[in-house]
């Protein structure tokens, strides 16, 4: 890391007693890199309350690049500056942290204003500290998985993100478990509220893919989660999701308050434990799926979390507690590159309350990050319909269903219906199958029951990961259900899933290596006689240029080219063992084309692509 200690150019500081006039600055001054500005401020501990340094304080950073670029960040109590490290609940360090997306010159203001509640009342608030440094960005010099070297990625008013430095659209393969990912006994002040059902977790499988030179904090701890992410990294997967509080919940061990139940004070050191963390994912490629709140936190009618402190925050509606927590959330987190911020697992607030969230979200967070919402399987219509259209805020569906087989046609309904109310939504997969089983171990797995098929690893590949991309999802990330081993609330062990994380490499892949121009191409199933969006056939076509057909079982089938002029090259991809295209036929459009299949016994898939 690179440090810069940066002297201010004034435009009229304020100051209280024992206040430094310097600006220190942390990271890789380069496009996309975190680049941390602390500043030395009033003396606080995490615990106060006259003044709490959460509520009774605002820090706000202003950055410009010329006369086109202003990006509005809030600021956060650091307590010592190296709480990861120390443990601090007490300092006087007051930071932002900031990822610029373009070289040249910078300027930076930063205001740091009193009163009460001030961070969450909107009141203009009693100057502390005002504070401006300039500083220049340079290119960044990342390449690979590492997504400095492509940008941040965004919502572009299409079903698909795209990376705004590369340009590249993206898919996203990965973990939707354990929604316990952070209950993890090397971050401080966690602890296992139902040690029986859900004790705290260590991450020991993974300690093997832990690589020196790695991040650790503390002498050494972390090393299990951070080879978790080596590890799934390492798979070819680009995504994992997590709980940032489930107080009350199945796990009832997440939450990023200083105690339990304190929702206006938070933990500086377990906060900074969790940024080392989501930090190294960036650096190893993988999507951030900020899953914001349990079902027994958006609802105060759901009664209290184990009979002692509400659950909910403000019960459901935009509180003073909802506020703080989104703030410290986006304060902290939303300079990492690639994340969304996911309003709830299985989410129960009314629309109006939805809305306001989202809206608060979209308010606080310059840099746009695409804001999705969740919910059971059979309130889809209840919760996702209200929220279509330009005007809610929402940018995408993150869908749960009870079995798998109903993936496809759930993934064309809500592309199709976000299309005509006009903003088509990012819409993936984060819970495919049932609340028992999820996406299965692989076959002998320890503690398997001998051939388990109910779904087995082959029905996961095909309708819930090809049946998501073929239906037009940006996605799946894979839940593990209850019953089975390593499950939603214990896993510790993602090798128990290595079939299902290749599968899934092996898809995206496809789309890549091929430049499968996805982000142009909508579900066409009618054109393979499935009007119905069964999983007899998937088609997903940019109609006269670019057509993917997948047969689940292989065999034969006719797509109708009668649109399409021209003639089409063909060949076939193996979604089971990847590797390059077979074959090298022609077929022409203007007519109904028989597709058959290198075989009838397993899953292939067509690629017709036309000919200059």
């Amino acid at each position: 890391m690179m440090w810069f200690k940066v002297f201010v150019f004034s435009l009229g500081v304020f100051f209280t007693a024992g206040i430094s006039s310097a600006v220190e600055v942390s990271g890789e001054l380069k496009t996309w890199h975190k680049v941390t500005f602390t500043l030395e401020g009033p003396e606080a501990d995490e615990m106060d309350t006259a003044p709490n340094p959460f509520t009774d304080y605002r820090l706000t950073a202003t950055f410009r690049n010329g006369d086109d670029t202003t990006y509005t960040i809030p600021g956060f109590f650091a307590a010592d500056g190296n709480a990861s490290e120390t443990g601090a609940t007490k300092g006087n360090k007051w930071r932002v942290h900031f990822s610029p997306d373009r070289v040249g010159k910078w300027a930076a203001e930063f205001n740091l204003v009193k009163g009460t509640k001030v961070a969450i009342s909107g009141d203009v608030g009693e100057p502390v500290l005002k504070q401006t440094v300039s500083f220049e960005i340079k290119d960044s010099d990342k390449t690979g998985r590492d997504f400095r070297g492509e940008g941040r990625l965004q919502y572009v008013g299409k079903s698909y993100l795209q990376f705004a430095g590369s340009e590249r659209y993206f898919l996203k393969v990965g973990a939707d478990a354990p929604e316990t990912l952070l209950g993890y006994a090397d971050f401080d002040g966690t602890e296992a509220r139902k040690a029986k059902k859900c004790p705290l977790k260590t991450w020991e499988p993974h300690l093997q893919d832990w690589k020196e030179g790695d991040p650790v904090w503390k002498a050494g701890k972390g090393k299990g989660l951070i080879g978790a992410l080596n590890y799934l990294s390492g798979t070819g997967c680009n995504a994992f999701s997590f709980l940032t509080y489930n107080a009350g919940g199945d796990g009832d061990n997440v939450w990023p308050f200083a105690k339990y139940g304190e929702t206006f004070h938070y933990d500086c050191s377990k906060l900074d434990q969790w940024g080392v963390v989501f930090d190294h994912a960036t650096t190893k490629g993988l999507y951030l799926h900020f899953k914001l709140q349990e079902t027994e936190n958006d609802d105060l009618r759901k009664g209290k979390a184990n009979g002692d402190v509400p659950a909910a925050l403000d019960g459901g509606d935009l509180g003073p507690e909802r506020k703080l927590y989104l703030r410290e959330l986006i304060a902290r987190f939303g300079h990492a590159l690639a994340l969304n911020w996911n309003l709830g697992e299985e989410n129960t607030q009314s629309t109006e309350q939805q809305l306001a969230m989202a809206g608060y979200i979209e308010k606080l967070d310059a840099y746009s990050h695409p804001i999705v919402i969740h919910t059971y399987p059979d309130q889809q219509d209840k919760v996702y319909g209200p929220l279509l259209g330009q005007e809610s805020g929402l940018d995408g569906a993150s869908l749960q269903n009870s079995n798998v087989k109903d993936c496809h046609w759930q993934v064309v309904k809500w592309n199709r219906k976000s299309r005509e109310a006009g903003k088509p939504w990012i819409v993936a997969f984060d819970e495919p199958g049932s609340a028992h089983t999820g996406t299965p171990p692989d076959p002998g797995y320890p503690g398997t029951p001998a051939n388990f098929s109910d779904p087995s690893v082959e029905q996961v590949r095909k309708q819930a990961l090809w049946g998501t991309l073929m239906g037009g999802g940006v996605g799946v990330e894979y839940y593990f259900g209850y019953k089975l081993p390593e499950n939603d609330l214990l896993c510790e062990d993602w090798r128990s899933r290595a079939m299902t994380w290749n599968y899934s490499r092996i898809a995206i892949e496809f789309f890549e290596k091929e430049k499968i121009p996805f982000q142009e191409m909508t579900n066409a199933d009618a054109l393979v006689g499935n009007p119905k969006h069964d999983n007899s056939a998937y088609c997903l076509a940019d109609s006269g240029k670019v057509y993917l057909v997948y047969l689940p079982e292989g065999g034969k089938r006719e797509i109708d080219l009668s649109d399409a002029v021209g003639k089409f090259r063909l060949d076939w991809f193996n979604p089971r063992d990847g590797g390059g295209l077979k074959g090298d036929d022609q077929v022409s459009g203007g007519g109904s084309v028989l597709l058959e299949a290198p075989s009838s016994d397993h899953d292939w898939l067509a690629v017709l692509r036309l000919l200059n």
